[in-house]
């Protein structure tokens, strides 16, 4: 079990300190067998009676055990699955909602070590009670497209943006299986472990399995499936004719990258991985006739000088064999060159130049052809590549310095590939280059990077500089050093420990040229215990938004029965909690002395859970959730909830009515009812006539003023498509035919009401307000203007290095309590690096979406000044930077694009580099709105001042 190789030094310490600011985030294909730190919270201490929790006891009911018991045995079985772990193990995902829950629940026997920090007393008196709810069933509806829940076929089918930590965690097999037994629910998401690394000895969890296009040739259907990347290519075509329901006798298939013919995969026992297949691209099935010949002969395959070969032969797939028979001369070996298509899916020619013109014969003015959304890639390369440390460097001879042993990094591979791309960006000539090698290899070594999709382009930057740097460490052994405290010693000794240390095991060019030393200092809220390190930096991520509240709206339903829901948005503390949210409703929708609020989460129509914990994180709210406030009479012990959820025949359903065919619809309403006093029929029916009051039709008001029967028609009609359930096991029951006759309620606190909504019902009622509920935080035209005011880039830093607490799910752990601490951290700058690379932090993610801060930064092109900034007041020299590249990001998350902004330092002139087009541009228009990294080198006559 290694670190993975997606990190920069500081971030295995930083994540032990309680901070992920400084590591940059990846969406990853895999993730390496590292996470069962999420068992770390669950502690084996305590009074259990070890023969009720043996390994033993996998057949007891979740109900016969304590949260303690259950703690424990889980632990165990976590314990066991990772001394056993190995290639070809099932792994889990688990919402990391639902785990968070649990884990709260297991851990409440723990005196003063809750997830936020806050004493187990403080639980209890809030809310009003000795233990913790226990979970409901899990859900992991979070974790996929809610299309996903309708067609089961597609049931595995994860949103594309989940990370690891924030949405979900992985669990074993026996872990999963025995709360799966216990709580039951799902979706089951089962994940494979492969090996992975350079020596392939090193273990992954396949997260997000290779993604292919088949396309079937001449019919030109197609299909798309997931297949594992350590799958062989005799199991990709026996897939394809199965799908396709073919002969595999007469199949053959084609690697089909970028449109075109790239190879035959004729070697049956290779590995998708081994291919070279990336995510998302298409792969050809070939049909061929009785006499070996392909029915689609206008599809060519290419020669190794891109051409079509015209007289390509044949080849027949013998399953039974592990190679093809190739009748004629043509190679199916890969090539050097792929041909692919240009953002925006257009095709281009591989002689295409750009129509540039520059004065004399300068060099560093080659663009980058874009092979297909690469332009987050181009960008970030040629911003490097003009990096002169960098350029000087890679065009020297810099082999002798690649680490070939590193464990870390990729064999020199990485390193060769960029320093061959940057000589021919640096060569003379304006002919576009094709990145497709350094492709092929950044696909091979960071797979969340490989297809056809947009990516960050600060990810790539941040994966590239770490790899670059463990390619390049001269430290071929890396000692074992036990870093120490500050414990009062002076911040100069302490700092330039901790840098020794840090360079005894990290000593590369990217070292050398872009990494500095931030100063952390931690303090313990409960007995101020101060700690104190020095770490280091490979750039700084400074935020846009520096509000320390968040906007939280919620819909309101009143109990008075003539008001409709209303939309209220309040101001909460980021940091705050349920309890926080809750006062802040009760002020604003002014609630009465005789009333309380029910806050649920509205998802798919049902309440997905209550926040009845009063000293639930805020954290957990995502911005694109849907909360509702019911305002309530006060409950007692006797009171029993009721929730009215509405019903509707799908409308794919067939003609025939089917309670299978009922989902739900709009948003539920929740009522109260006494167990003191008999629930009857008549009781039920007028607690959902005066619920869905407010939403009464005049008309159909109107037209029932003066009738003399017993009960409306609207009560005739609501009373025929009522039914209850009673009990968790979702079975419904009609209510009784006599409306005295009394209803016994289950010992649960909650009973279901369905009401069937009937185009009879709908006519008398108007629930337009209840089919959506707005979300959390809804981005629109609006909100960006409000956050598109000019900004300092030193405002940004401030922001930046001020004091704030950790955020409850990155918790310290004190040395002097010996426990978990919601601590205070502030982070100063201690050593400044020769480059400066600060990204602005324009994405924010939630579950299902990604968001774009259009705010414009003013930032210095001449002349950034941090000397007050830095912590070292030994410094002798001012620290003056000058910018001297930046990428910039312009449209939305899905359909934007990169370009980059480069000065040439020998001719003191901008340039823009679009892709393959290169124009000049007046300094003047360098700053902009879509700036998003920003490159600084320090001013050469204040050299002396670094502290390195």
């Amino acid at each position: 079990i290694k670190e993975s190789s997606q990190r920069v030094s500081v971030r295995e310490r930083e994540r032990e300190r309680g901070s992920t600011r400084l590591t940059p985030t990846f969406t990853s294909h895999q993730k390496p067998l590292g996470f069962y730190n999420h068992f770390n919270r669950l502690s084996l201490a305590g009074s259990v009676r070890r023969s009720t929790v043996s390994m033993g006891s996998s057949g007891s009911s979740s109900t016969d055990l304590s949260p303690e018991e259950e703690r424990v045995f889980i632990k165990e079985i976590a314990i066991a699955a990772e001394s056993n772990s190995k290639e070809g193990d099932t792994f889990y995902l688990i919402a990391q909602r639902w785990w968070h829950e649990w884990i709260e629940y297991v851990n409440q026997d723990q005196p003063c070590n809750t997830n936020d920090g806050s004493s187990l007393s403080e639980h209890c008196d809030s809310a009003g009670s000795t233990t913790l709810k226990k979970p409901s069933m899990i859900d992991n509806s979070d974790l996929i497209y809610d299309s996903a829940l309708e067609d089961p076929s597609s049931a595995g089918e994860i949103i594309d943006t989940l990370q690891e930590g924030r949405d979900y965690v992985l669990l074993p097999q026996e872990v999963w299986n025995q709360l799966h037994s216990w709580y039951g629910g799902g979706p089951t998401l089962a994940r494979r472990v492969i090996s992975s690394g350079l020596s392939q000895t090193e273990l992954a969890v396949e997260v997000y399995p290779l993604r292919l296009q088949l396309l079937l040739m001449p019919k030109n259907d197609q299909s798309a499936i997931r297949i594992s990347k350590k799958e062989t290519i005799r199991e990709l075509h026996r897939r394809a004719c199965e799908i396709f329901d073919l002969n595999s006798d007469h199949v053959r298939i084609w690697d089909y990258y970028g449109q075109q013919k790239y190879s035959l995969m004729n070697d049956l026992d290779k590995t998708l991985d081994d291919a070279n297949l990336q995510m998302d691209q298409d792969i050809l099935v070939e049909v061929l006739d009785m006499n070996g010949a392909a029915s689609n002969a206008h599809i060519q395959p290419l020669h190794e000088n891109g051409l079509v070969d015209e007289d390509s032969t044949s080849v027949l797939i013998d399953p039974s064999k592990s190679s093809l028979t190739v009748a004629g001369g043509f190679s199916s070996n890969r090539n050097a060159f792929r041909s692919g298509g240009v953002e925006g899916s257009q095709s281009f020619d591989s002689t295409y130049t750009t129509g540039v013109t520059t004065r004399g014969s300068t060099a560093g003015l080659t663009g980058l052809l874009n092979l297909g959304n690469t332009c987050f890639m181009n960008s970030a390369i040629q911003c490097l590549v003009h990096t002169p440390e960098f350029a000087s460097y890679f065009q020297d001879d810099y082999h002798q310095e690649i680490n070939w042993q590193n464990p870390l990094g990729m064999v020199g591979e990485l390193a060769l590939a960029f320093g061959d791309l940057l000589r021919k960006l640096w060569a003379p000539g304006r002919t576009p280059i094709a990145p497709r090698p350094f492709k092929a290899k950044l696909a091979r070594f960071a797979p969340q990077f490989s297809g056809y999709n947009q990516h960050d382009s600060q990810e790539l930057l941040a994966f590239l500089l770490d790899g670059l740097h463990e390619d390049l460490n001269r430290v071929k052994h890396k000692p074992y050093i036990n870093s120490r405290d500050a414990d009062g010693r002076p911040d100069e000794e302490v700092a330039d420990e901790f840098w020794a240390n840090h360079i005894a095991r990290n000593d590369s060019i990217i070292v050398d040229v872009c990494q500095g030393q931030y100063k952390s200092t931690l303090v313990c809220p409960i007995c101020n215990k101060v700690s104190v390190t020095f770490d280091p930096f490979m750039y700084l991520s400074l935020p846009l938004q520096f509000n320390t509240t968040r906007a939280i709206t919620v819909t309101v339903f009143s109990c008075d029965k003539t008001v409709l829901p209303s939309t209220i948005t309040v101001s909460i503390s980021k940091q705050g909690r349920c309890r926080d949210l809750m006062q802040a409703l009760t002020n604003a929708c002014s609630l009465k002395q005789s009333e309380e609020l029910k806050l649920a989460e509205i998802r798919n129509n049902l309440i997905h859970r209550l926040f009845e914990d009063p000293l639930i994180p805020l954290s957990t709210i995502k911005d694109d959730d849907h909360l509702a406030a019911y305002k309530l009479s006060k409950s007692s012990e006797n009171s029993a909830l009721l929730k009215l959820v509405l019903r509707r025949r799908d409308q794919k359903a067939g003609e025939r009515e089917n309670p299978v065919q009922l989902k739900p619809y709009g948003t539920p309403l929740l009522s109260l009812a006494s167990r003191e006093n008999a629930l009857t029929k008549g009781k039920i029916q007028c607690i959902v006539e005066n619920l869905l009051s407010p939403f009464r039709k005049e008309e159909s008001i109107m037209s029932e003023k003066g009738k003399k029967a017993k009960k409306s028609s609207s009560s005739e009609v609501i009373a025929s498509k009522l039914s209850l359930q009673l009990d968790e096991n979702n079975k419904t029951v009609k209510l009784p035919d006599n409306e005295a006759e009394a209803i016994k309620l289950p010992p649960s606190a909650t009973v279901t009401i369905y009401l069937d909504w009937t185009p009879e019902i709908s006519g008398m009622y108007d629930i337009t307000c209840l089919e959506g509920l707005p979300e959390v935080l809804k981005y629109g035209p609006a909100t960006k203007k409000a956050r598109s005011e000019p900004l300092s880039l030193y405002a940004c830093l401030e922001a930046f290095l001020r004091e704030e607490p950790l955020v409850p799910d990155e918790m310290w752990f004190c040395p002097q309590c010996n426990e978990r601490r919601q601590a205070s951290k502030k982070l100063d700058l201690w050593r400044l690096p020769e480059v400066l690379v600060i990204h602005l932090k324009r994405f924010s993610y939630s579950r299902s979406m990604k968001h774009k801060l259009e705010t414009f930064v003013n930032f210095p092109i001449h002349d950034l000044d941090l000397t007050k900034y830095v912590a070292n007041k030994n410094l002798s020299q001012p620290q003056l930077y000058e910018l001297y590249a930046l990428t910039n990001h312009y449209g939305g998350m899905g359909s934007g694009h990169y370009t980059a902004y480069i000065k040439l330092l020998e001719e003191n002139r901008w340039y823009n580099f679009d892709d393959s087009h290169i124009s000049h541009i007046n300094e003047d228009d360098v700053k902009s709105g879509a700036a998003y990294v920003l490159f600084y080198r320090r001013k050469s006559d204040d050299a002396g001042g670094n502290t390195k």
